[in-house]
């Protein structure tokens, strides 16, 4: 038994940050008034049992969960959103919230296993984060130049890339997925550091009913972000003007990144200006069509007349926001499913000491949230321990 337990604060205010709630709606959904639980987040008074129950209830946690502390040494950095101006922030709030809880099952799992180091590429980009640059040519020009290096120096050939998602992995930087249904809500990446360990960048995907397509951009968008800009500051404190150039720049990097000037503008050429071949050429790119008619575009292989005449083709179609050839957007098995199977064929846990190792830490949640956390398969953390009678038959008798 444990005795040190006793309720924390701290533990309430995260639980209402990761339900993207206010203290005031609590107060609405608990019946306990705002004063209290205010009282109760700030440690100024301890509530009674009942209330923990209560709370625990509608915010959807164990009880445990807000009677013990911390025990993680990891802390996060900066994360980038993309969706600055329409998420709110209250829901950046527990996206980040989220990603730190991440953050703190990978200290946990380090502690069992090697994951790859962090690995990304050595190059120098000259180039103005201001939004009077976001459009030059000395911008583009930069940005053409990292995304060929980063496949230089990862090893990737001039052509399409098929596994995107293992080859960020291996680099040390993490990927998971959410479930996350507001459309609000797009991919967001942070900064890791763990106690004794390299530090990490972890990057968050909005899964919701994003085709593939689109979530391979919004990874290589990420990495962007990664390879590109300042982590050593908040973009919270950006002005609206250098974030939006940071987004574009973002952008850029993943176009350049995914559709290679040489090989990608030998590929399209031949039909540029046919919206049928780029439906031929999503199949082997596993780019959006927008996406490769706006690189099209960009690389003076169409005209911005053609370009407009495309995309409105594109809008009378309806192809807008689902296109035809996508494909169910997923994530592979995570790096966080490889390690926890890994653990469980060597025999090194099951499910439930897997949980167990989880709550050392302090890291005390219903197994679907952290699941979802993790972008696990359902049921990977769900005890399979059961205590079954066992039966002979009885032998034939005359």
């Amino acid at each position: 038994m444990n005795t040190d337990m006793k309720f924390n604060g701290e533990r309430l205010k995260e639980a209402v940050q990761l339900r993207a709630m206010r203290l005031s709606d609590l107060s609405t959904e608990t019946g306990i008034s705002k004063q209290s639980l205010s009282l109760y987040a700030n440690g100024e008074n301890n509530p009674p049992y009942e209330n923990v129950e209560i709370m625990a209830k509608v915010l959807r946690f164990p009880t445990e969960f807000f009677l013990v502390k911390d025990k993680c040494s990891t802390t996060t950095g900066n994360t980038y959103f993309r969706s600055q101006a329409s998420a709110t922030k209250l829901l950046q709030t527990a996206q980040k919230k989220k990603l730190e809880y991440v953050a703190k099952m990978y200290e946990v799992l380090l502690g069992y296993v090697d994951f790859p180091q962090l690995n990304v590429p050595k190059v120098v980009v000259n180039m103005n984060e201001s939004v009077f640059d976001a459009d030059s040519q000395e911008t583009m020009d930069e940005i053409e130049h990292l995304a060929a290096e980063t496949r230089r120096q990862w090893g990737i050939e001039d052509g399409p890339i098929k596994n995107l998602q293992y080859i960020v992995e291996s680099k040390g930087i993490i990927l998971t997925g959410f479930q996350e249904k507001d459309k609000r809500v797009d991919a967001f990446s942070q900064y890791v550091h763990v106690e004794d360990a390299d530090p990490v960048f972890i990057i968050a995907l909005a899964l919701g009913d994003k085709p593939m397509e689109r979530l391979r951009f919004d990874i290589s968008h990420e990495l962007g972000h990664i390879l590109m800009h300042n982590w050593g500051e908040s973009n919270e404190n950006l002005e609206k003007d250098e974030f939006n150039a940071r987004e574009k720049q973002a952008n850029m990097f993943a176009s350049a990144f995914l559709m290679p000037k040489d090989s990608f503008g030998s590929a399209v050429a031949p039909y540029a200006t046919n919206l049928e071949f780029y439906r031929a050429l999503k199949k082997q790119w596993g780019v959006s069509m927008q996406a490769m008619i706006y690189r099209a575009w960009k690389l003076n292989i169409i005209t911005a007349n053609q370009f407009q005449y495309l995309m409105r083709q594109i809008s009378k179609k309806g192809w807008r926001t689902h296109e035809p050839g996508d494909h169910k957007g997923q994530l592979n098995s995570t790096i966080f499913q490889g390690a926890i199977d890994v653990l469980y064929d060597e025999g090194v846990l099951t499910p439930k000491t897997m949980v167990s190792a989880f709550r050392d830490y302090g890291i005390i949640m219903y197994e679907n949230d952290m699941e979802d956390l993790m972008c696990l398969k359902e049921g990977t953390l769900r005890s399979k321990d059961q205590q079954i009678l066992q039966f002979k038959l009885k032998s034939n008798t005359e």
